[in-house]
């Protein structure tokens, strides 16, 4: 799970596991535990200490140390800004698909000589979101089943202007770490699900002009007022999920690959 240190007590026995990967060394060291019977590793892609920006995090590497440790499911949960009305703070997005207009950033293990063309037009994991979303609603949390989280390059928010062309788009959510964790999932052959948290109405509320746009102070604090009933809702639902068959070997990235 890519998640913040506040995950980490959920889980029993937690022990650090530190390995470096071909490109480099992931965001922290994972942490490896049990958790509701099953064996489960912690990632916070920003570091224990939010340290590292979106733009800056280390992608391949966070993948690749989870694909090491045997990992067969990702859950990533991650905080957006809302483009819809509908959508309000305290919401969670189960999404279904991603557009990616970051720029600059690592996307694949294949950089050659070996080439790889990822079939990706389903992004996300529907029976592991559906999954999550039947918990949530358990937990009496306000479940949006499918769509579209536009990934910026971060770290400034977006413009009144391009959160409007955003909308018109018919996008949904916003977010800075989708891309390229998503793809780079698919390619080590990982179940990937996307858990959003709505925590603000990005360049402001499209319908009413009272709502101020978002500061990373708000969305801080709004994460901070949040994190236990997301620390509830994955404790809920692990039992739950089916990690699937183990990865093909096909798929994933090479145990010592050379990135150069």
């Amino acid at each position: 799970m890519f998640g913040g240190s506040g995950f980490y007590e959920l889980a029993h026995d937690l022990a650090p596991i530190d390995l470096d990967t071909p490109y480099g060394p992931p965001s922290e060291p994972p942490l490896v535990g049990t958790l509701g019977g099953r064996t489960v590793a912690f990632l916070p892609r920003h570091g224990v200490d939010h340290r590292i920006p979106a733009h800056r995090v280390n992608y391949r590497a966070n993948v690749w140390a989870m694909a090491a440790l045997g990992v067969r499911a990702l859950v990533a949960p991650f905080a957006c800004g809302s483009l819809r009305a509908e959508l309000e703070p305290g919401h969670l997005v189960l999404v279904d698909q991603l557009v990616d207009r970051t720029t600059g950033r690592d996307g694949t293990f294949f950089d050659g000589p070996v080439t790889f063309h990822l079939p990706f037009a389903d992004p996300y994991d529907a029976a592991l979101s559906a999954t999550f979303a039947d918990v949530a609603r358990r937990q009496g949390l306000t479940v949006h089943e499918g769509g579209t989280v536009v990934v910026i390059q971060g770290p400034r928010f977006s413009t009144r202007a391009e959160a409007d062309w955003h909308r018109r788009q018919g996008w949904d959510v916003v977010n800075m770490t989708q891309a390229p964790e998503a793809a780079l999932a698919a390619e080590a052959g990982l179940r990937y699900v996307g858990v959003a948290l709505v925590t603000d109405h990005d360049a402001g509320h499209e319908t009413d002009p009272t709502v101020a746009s978002v500061t990373q102070e708000d969305v801080f604090r709004f994460l901070s007022e949040n994190a236990q009933a997301m620390r509830d809702l994955l404790a809920a639902a692990l039992p739950d999920l089916d990690p699937g068959r183990d990865p093909d070997p096909g798929r994933g990235p090479d145990p010592d690959p050379d990135p150069a």
